[in-house]
């Protein structure tokens, strides 16, 4: 009896692994795990840890867009995924983790999200694709994330990276304020607005990338979140940039807008 079960488990595994196979085969994209994005000399333990991202490329196509992914989490939690909405289509998928609040604060997020993104200009051509096509994206604090690398040029510059590159920046419900856990740790409450230079919006600019900002609902997102969009909206448009746009997706709240945002950002970019 002992022996059958071991030949069952056995049978599972493989059947599970078949099935990994399958799935993966029929997105058409081959995936690669955990490489790192910093330099291999960097001793810092957490960077070593937790500054990986993972790489779904199409099998098929060349020069194709690719998606950086930054994934929400208030900059104190979350794991990086490869949103299965954008996989069997002709785009590669950069699903990206960065370091976290307490472990570090303000700006280590952001230097993260640069550095990552640097890592995907500087490689995606080995890979097939077209780094004149690097769209950025992310949802709650990657959104954040997205807005931050995206509208202040001083975090690509680092690499010689200037972010006008960025083919595309399209924000899920992300703070355009000064985010809610760069102000806690200033002992700030997150029903405070403060729009200092770790805000998206102090750094409004005419010849920024297009710039797609997503949304669930006005009256379901959390803390007006909106409503501080929109404010982007009208202020990129002061400035006289002509791409900015701002979709609110009626019926979603925080969370849940996502899913339907990721249908949207693919006909974003099915436009470029």
């Amino acid at each position: 009896m002992k022996n059958y079960h071991v030949q069952l488990l056995w049978f599972v595994l493989i059947l599970f692994q078949f099935s990994l196979a399958a799935q993966e085969s029929e997105t058409g994209h081959q995936i690669h795990k955990d490489i790192p994005y910093y330099e291999d000399n960097v001793t810092d333990p957490y960077i070593r840890e937790r500054c990986k991202l993972d790489l779904a490329i199409p099998r098929e196509a060349k020069g194709f867009s690719t998606v950086i992914w930054f994934h929400g989490g208030g900059l104190t939690g979350g794991e990086k995924f490869i949103p299965e909405r954008l996989m069997g289509k002709d785009i590669a998928i950069v699903a990206v983790n960065y370091r976290l609040n307490p472990n570090v604060t303000s700006p280590a997020y952001i230097e993260d999200a640069a550095a990552a993104t640097a890592w995907v200009f500087n490689n995606i051509e080995n890979y097939g694709g077209n780094k004149n096509r690097i769209v950025l994206a992310g949802h709650s604090a990657g959104g954040y994330l997205v807005m931050m690398i995206g509208l202040d040029k001083q975090w690509l510059a680092k690499y010689n990276i200037d972010s006008d590159m960025i083919r595309l920046l399209v924000p899920f419900s992300g703070h355009t304020i000064t985010h809610m856990t760069i102000r806690k740790e200033r002992g700030i409450p997150d029903t405070q607005p403060i729009v200092d230079m770790m805000a998206p919006l102090y750094h409004v600019r005419i010849n920024a990338p297009p710039l797609h900002l997503i949304t669930g609902d006005r009256n379901l997102e959390m803390l007006g979140r909106y409503e501080e969009n929109a404010y982007m909206w009208r202020m990129m448009k002061t400035v006289g940039h002509a791409n900015t746009y701002l979709y609110e997706l009626q019926g979603f709240d925080h969370g849940s807008m996502a899913e339907p945002g990721f249908d949207l950002l693919l006909k974003i970019i099915h436009n470029l």
